[in-house]
């Protein structure tokens, strides 16, 4: 995709005004909000979400391109560090105003247009030119929940965005965060699909909270067999012991 000549358009950034009004209309597709909140579940638990962190599903991000404010709200979006007090970024988020750039984007695409390939530079500009040329976000991921596609662009020196190949697994490692993400077929809570999860280099997948509650279960269980073997085992070592008139040392 080709973007304008950045000659054509001046970005600033400014807090969104106290009167302007976000759209909130629901999300395109039901399964939306669960995908989001499955990637920062495990996040948080594995005390990756430093504390000023901040991650948005249809949250506003703003920049004002040309004197006029522009608000796209990724389904699911992480920004490294914010600098002001988090009660300042409640309603919406103007990066370097605020703190750092977004490092990751994301659109979980639905039956619904959406614009998420739109590079039309002028108000109001598509989300690929927003993402690409305004905000100079590093990573752009669009994610087809139902067939369980998964396109993963990285900002190349030119300032585009060029698509990744994933590695042997079907990953894509994502430096800013120190991941691997990928798709991930199975169940949770009520629905049962594809899904985005985290991986460590190690190719180690973070859990969720049920999974976690689950593998801590197992390793108690574990834990108990172990010491109910090494009980049996010391009652017939003891047995042993008196049947050949030694009494076993306490």
């Amino acid at each position: 995709m080709v973007a304008a000549p950045q000659s054509s358009w001046v970005v600033t950034w400014e807090k969104l005004p106290d009167d302007f009004i976000l759209d909130d209309e629901p999300v395109d597709h039901i399964n939306q909000p669960a995908i989001a909140a499955a990637l920062t579940d495990s996040l948080e638990l594995a005390g990756l979400l430093p504390a000023q962190a901040l991650v948005m599903t249809n949250y506003g991000l703003c920049a004002t391109v040309n004197g006029r404010t522009v608000v796209k709200a990724p389904d699911w979006g992480y920004v490294p560090e914010i600098r002001v007090p988090r009660a300042e970024v409640t309603r919406s988020y103007t990066p370097q105003l605020q703190g750092d750039f977004p490092a990751i984007a994301m659109e979980f695409l639905s039956d619904t247009e959406g614009g998420e390939y739109s590079s039309k530079p002028t108000h109001p500009p598509g989300k690929w030119f927003f993402y690409e040329q305004v905000l100079r976000v590093p990573n752009y991921i669009i994610f087809e929940p139902e067939s369980g596609s998964l396109e993963v662009y990285r900002l190349n020196d030119a300032g585009q965005y060029k698509l990744r190949s994933p590695n042997s697994q079907q990953r894509f490692w994502i430096d800013e965060v120190g991941l691997a993400l990928g798709v991930w077929q199975g169940s949770r809570e009520t629905r049962t699909g594809n899904w985005l999860r985290w991986w460590t280099e190690q190719g180690d997948l973070l859990p969720w909270g049920k999974e976690q509650v689950e593998q801590e279960r197992q390793r108690a269980e574990q834990e108990r067999q172990r010491a109910e073997q090494e009980r049996q085992r010391a009652e017939r070592l003891a047995a042993q012991l008196r049947a050949a008139g030694l009494e076993p040392e306490e």
